[in-house]
């Protein structure tokens, strides 16, 4: 067998349990994904069948689509909700206007610092086991693109969004560099990808 299937992974499982699922019904056909998903978001995962497998690389470089919730006032030490709460902070009161302004100063290229709590490999390593021991290590900038960004609703301690972004884009951390530029601090709460290229959420 020799396909790409867009598949809508749940919230709890990893990106290799679909895969690991999949093998079971295609084997003996290889099976891999284009572009991880975490454990606590929900979406579009391609899985890559057979030869197919030879495109996972082209398809990671797809433009992507997520909506995103972002909870204000408190930031975890892995920016999502499956890290412990380091840090408290106020909330500022702004408007819908000025939160624009701050999402907009985000499009574009700019650079990112790659979280802790990721695949990542540094001196051989993978940033999440050092984080898991304690460590914080220096972690170079990568360029990222952010295509598009909306504000789609607000409450006082809560912000939902939609991104267009390239590849390589950490929504965690675009999270809380939204928060500290709101003079407060935030992880994200929620996380659904709804498109990989010409690959939709309706498909």
């Amino acid at each position: 067998m020799d396909a790409i299937v867009n598949v809508w992974k749940p919230v709890g499982w990893t990106s290799f349990d679909v895969v690991k699922k999949i093998k079971g019904v295609v084997r003996p056909s290889k099976v891999g994904h284009a572009g991880t998903l975490d454990p606590f978001a929900e979406g579009i995962l391609l899985i890559c069948i057979g030869r197919m497998t030879k495109q996972v690389e082209s398809l990671m470089n797809h433009t992507k689509e997520y909506i995103a919730t972002i909870q204000l006032g408190s930031e975890t030490d892995t920016l999502d909700t499956e890290g412990k709460v380091v840090e408290v902070a106020k909330i500022t009161p702004l408007s819908s206007e000025q939160i624009m302004v701050i999402l907009n100063s985000f499009l574009g290229e700019t650079n990112q610092i790659p979280p802790m709590y990721s695949a990542l490999r540094v001196q051989g390593k993978r940033l999440y086991k050092l984080a898991r021991e304690g460590k914080v290590v220096d972690r170079k900038p990568r360029k990222i693109t952010i295509d598009e960004i909306e504000l789609l609703a607000r409450n006082e301690d809560s912000l939902k969004i939609r991104v267009k972004c390239g590849r390589g884009t950490y929504i965690r951390v675009l999270a809380s560099d939204i928060a500290k530029n709101m003079n407060t601090v935030g992880f994200l709460k929620s996380l659904v990808r709804t498109q990989v290229g010409e690959f939709k959420q309706e498909d």
